[in-house]
């Protein structure tokens, strides 16, 4: 079943709001909240270390924390130390990075693509118990086995946007997350690729597959929604003329239809970002309706 979370985003949202937009979003029944780590905004892992402590039921998702910035045995530290106070409720994710502010605190790597091959496949190890001993270009391990590894692994997600990240994701992770601003048919052909790369890996069943979908409810949500495209493909100017395509805006059955759009372009979670100037509880509470519609 299709599931919809929403994000808290930390570019108008400070660290003080978290709580408050935690159990606001607990209570309106989305599946799932999404955080992430930009330089030089707010921590992945302490965000969702406290939305699991002050929430019940709500499963929290990092999307995505930057490779580059974390030894791997770190991560898998930060990662079962969280799946033993929380059991089942982390979906942890990294990537690659934004390539300018890597390079800003010195942990810009020359090959993206390999620090992910080497990356991803030594922390699922990791996660799943097994003393992991790896010599590559940028992980190097030796030996190294989690003392309490959680009871039963979590998935790991990888952030794939580009044809080889998208390959690359589906050979080494379990699940991808892909970006907001594309059309549903973008993220079918998105999601074909990372099938594909799981194939050619030899890997069996299916990737779970993350899409954050730019969302506006209520006036004008069209506009606003679209707004949000200022900078598209990297170019400053007007959104594309099929922006509307590339949203969800408008009513509560506008945006239902939309969700279940991208979820029939294979898309496991529906994650709904809200619009800079758009109130989180009141975001989250329309979310939840179009949850309980999907569901239903």
């Amino acid at each position: 079943m299709t599931r919809i979370g929403a994000i808290f985003s930390p570019h108008p949202h400070a660290p003080e709001e978290l709580r408050d937009a935690a159990l606001a979003a607990q209570e309106s029944g989305i599946d799932e909240l999404w955080l992430w780590e930009d330089c030089f905004q707010q921590s992945a892992f302490a965000a969702a270390s406290a939305v699991l402590a002050w929430t019940e039921t709500l499963h929290v998702g990092i999307g995505i924390s930057p490779m580059p910035l974390r030894n791997v045995a770190l991560t898998a530290m930060e990662i079962t130390t969280m799946e033993h106070l929380f059991p089942g409720r982390l979906l942890p994710g990294v990537g690659h990075g934004v390539l300018p502010w890597m390079e800003q605190v010195g942990a810009r790597v020359a090959s993206p693509l390999t620090l992910m091959r080497e990356y991803v496949p030594a922390l699922r190890a990791l996660l799943a118990g097994e003393e992991v001993s790896v010599q590559g270009r940028y992980v190097t391990l030796d030996r190294v086995r989690l003392d309490r590894p959680p009871t039963t692994a979590p998935l790991v997600y990888a952030a794939a946007e580009g044809p080889k990240t998208l390959l690359t994701s589906g050979a080494v992770a379990d699940g991808v997350v892909l970006d907001s601003r594309h059309t549903a048919e973008e993220v079918a052909t998105a999601v074909a690729a990372v099938q594909r790369g799981r194939s050619e890996a030899g890997r069996s069943g299916k990737p779970d597959v993350i899409a954050y979908v730019m969302a506006a409810f209520g006036a004008d949500a069209v506009a606003r929604a679209t707004t949000e495209f200022e900078v598209f493909g990297g170019q400053p100017g007007q959104p594309p003329a099929d922006a509307a395509q590339r949203v969800a805006a408008g009513d509560i059955d506008a945006v239902t239809a939309a969700a279940s759009r991208f979820a029939a372009a294979g898309v496991d979670s529906v994650v709904l970002l809200p619009t800079a100037d758009s109130d989180l509880r009141e975001f989250y509470a329309a979310a939840g309706e179009v949850a309980r519609r999907v569901r239903a």
